[in-house]
């Protein structure tokens, strides 16, 4: 498989930087990346479903790639801090900066952090949480490898977005009830584990004092202009994130079986998109079907399965499709349907 597809999500920094430093309609640069050139390009790139051997040894380059991620965002996010502090930003152009920002954290940093907190080592997996606590959403660690994993397509699932709810409805939701049950499983976790409630192997501890530790940090030292900027990009990050959350599994579910089990997550449990731009900058993220059958697997193996469910469209064409809630229902509410229909429930 190419390697080189892979390193497109670096331009995201790049152009934030061309952003930050040139100011003015510029800060705008990365949006318009992300939500017009990209879905045309994406559009005129065709589709991939090319796959790697499973059997073959991984290439160190594919991890690589990701720890690399970590350092990057930082000195970003440092760069960026020192040009709002040495040339302070007229209003518009902050509200810019935070969104091109959170564009970096969210379609670059979070996309790596998940795959990052499926790995079993700890290098890997803190650097996972070192990403979401850049964004304040560690919390999502938690929730999304020990809840959203096994409870996907039904209603325990934070993030699994149910017929006919608006993305708008959606958004509040996910958060808040992703907060709630990340805190949960992980009581659940430390109670089975002897682990103390003031241990910091319990990271509903680490969590609080690491993010509150760097947002208090930024606050004393930097002042109350790179407080708004933070959470300015914190926010956009996890809305970029929360949609991409909407769009995987929307309208689809699991049916319990006669034995009051869950099913087996299977390859129609979640949207799929093999267009073959946002495949390669997102880590392969939109073989989500094959992510969920095989969590552990890494994105460089992850398999396209031709018979999943497709979304007609890339990621970031989707996301803007699922801000105008009537088309969004006209486009995948058929497209839901049909699945729920033809579908056939897989053992537990």
């Amino acid at each position: 498989m190419p390697r080189l597809p892979f390193l497109i999500a670096y331009s995201f920094p790049l152009l934030h930087l061309v952003g930050v430093e040139l100011r003015g309609a510029f800060t705008y640069l990365m949006l318009l990346n992300v939500f017009l050139v990209t879905p045309t390009l994406d559009a005129l790139s065709g589709h991939s479903t090319r796959e790697a051997d499973l059997d073959a040894p991984r290439s160190r380059f594919h991890d690589l790639v990701l720890e690399l991620w970590f350092p990057t965002q930082l000195a970003v996010f440092a760069w960026t801090v020192a040009s709002i502090l040495e040339n302070r930003p007229q209003t518009w152009e902050l509200v810019g900066i935070c969104l091109s920002m959170g564009g970096v954290a969210g379609a670059g940093g979070i996309t790596i952090a998940h795959e990052l907190m499926h790995r079993r080592g700890r290098l890997h997996r803190a650097l996972g949480e070192a990403l979401m606590s850049m964004v304040g959403y560690a919390h999502f660690c938690i929730e999304h490898v020990l809840g959203h994993h096994r409870f996907v397509g039904t209603y325990e699932d934070p993030v699994t977005a149910r017929r006919g709810e608006s993305v708008y409805a959606f958004i509040p939701r996910a958060v808040f009830t992703g907060i709630t049950s990340a805190w949960r499983l992980e009581r659940k976790r430390c109670q089975r584990a002897g682990i103390p409630a003031f241990s910091l192997r319990n990271r509903r501890l680490r969590y609080l004092l690491t993010q509150a530790t760097f947002i208090a940090s930024l606050h004393l030292f930097f002042g109350p202009l790179i407080t708004t900027f933070f959470f300015g990009q914190a926010a956009m990050a996890v809305f970029l994130l929360e949609v991409t959350d909407y769009i995987e599994h929307y309208g689809l579910t699991r049916s319990k079986l006669e034995s009051g089990r869950l099913e087996r997550v299977a390859d129609h449990h979640s949207w799929n998109s093999t267009h073959a731009l946002t495949s390669a900058y997102l880590f392969h993220l939109t073989r989500h079907s094959d992510h969920h059958m095989e969590a552990s697997r890494p994105y460089d193996k992850l398999r396209a399965h031709a018979d999943s469910p497709c979304l007609p469209a890339g990621y970031p064409t989707m996301m803007l499709a699922a801000l105008v809630p009537p088309l969004w229902f006209r486009i995948m509410n058929p497209r839901a349907d049909a699945v729920e229909r033809d579908k056939r429930p897989m053992p537990a």
